[in-house]
């Protein structure tokens, strides 16, 4: 046995391989000089600007369209918003981020002194149609820096996720082998080597008697016993 490898199928099952993942911010080019994007920066995140048709910023698949609260107002009366919420409908992650409530006033109950006029039960009403008729999810952030730092943590979450999502080695045939003797309760890898490289085969293995087995492995033997229980 010495000198000889062991493979830990389980071990090699359960570990996270560690890839490193730069977090790159995908900004439209007229965020250039927003001082989100210089947040970004200065929050250590790589921002790339390059022109987007839908959406302000794109971390991995999801698409994040950014309004001012003057913005949403203006375009949400001007049925700019409409038409950018259908484009929306493209991406299958998509949110919409309203910045600067902290800074004005969505909306108020005496719309009159709105300088955009805006009745505040046609806000919420747009803003229950964005949600309910468009599937997108709304994001309000009190400024600037809010609004960085949800794209921040948006990023560190999509390079979780795809740490988790890599793909491993393919088990070779003897791997393949002990990784099913090893599914025996207390068969552990050194247990289930020294079981094929005496029997060579697992039906090999199955179709020794228990007391066989003993000799090898002692007590452990016993599992091999519930290949012939009924369910």
């Amino acid at each position: 046995m010495k000198g000889k490898k062991l493979f830990d199928i389980f071990a090699k099952k359960n570990a996270r391989e560690k890839v490193k993942i730069i977090p790159t911010i995908i900004a439209d080019y007229r965020e250039k000089n927003s001082l989100v994007s210089s947040e970004l920066v200065g929050l250590g995140l790589q921002v790339s600007f390059r022109e987007l048709k839908i959406g302000d910023f794109a971390v991995k698949d999801v698409i994040l369209e950014r309004k001012t609260v003057g913005d949403f107002i203006s375009s949400m009366k001007n049925g700019r918003l409409v038409k950018q919420l259908e484009n929306l409908q493209k991406y299958k992650k998509k949110i919409l981020m309203i910045e600067g409530i902290d800074e004005q006033e969505l909306y108020t109950e005496n719309y009159y002194e709105n300088k955009e006029g805006m009745h505040p039960n046609s806000v919420r009403g747009f803003l229950l149609s964005v949600i309910l008729k468009y599937n997108i999810p709304i994001i309000f952030t009190k400024d600037y820096k809010d609004t960085a730092k949800f794209i921040s943590i948006l990023s560190k979450r999509t390079e979780k996720e795809a740490s988790l999502n890599v793909t491993r080695k393919s088990f070779n045939k003897k791997e393949q082998m002990q990784f099913i003797i090893e599914g025996f309760p207390g068969i552990g890898p050194k247990t289930a080597k020294k079981l094929l490289e005496e029997f060579k085969t697992i039906k090999g293995i199955i179709n020794t008697p228990t007391k066989e087995l003993e000799k090898l492995i002692g007590k452990k033997a016993e599992i091999f016993r519930i290949v012939d229980d009924k369910y």
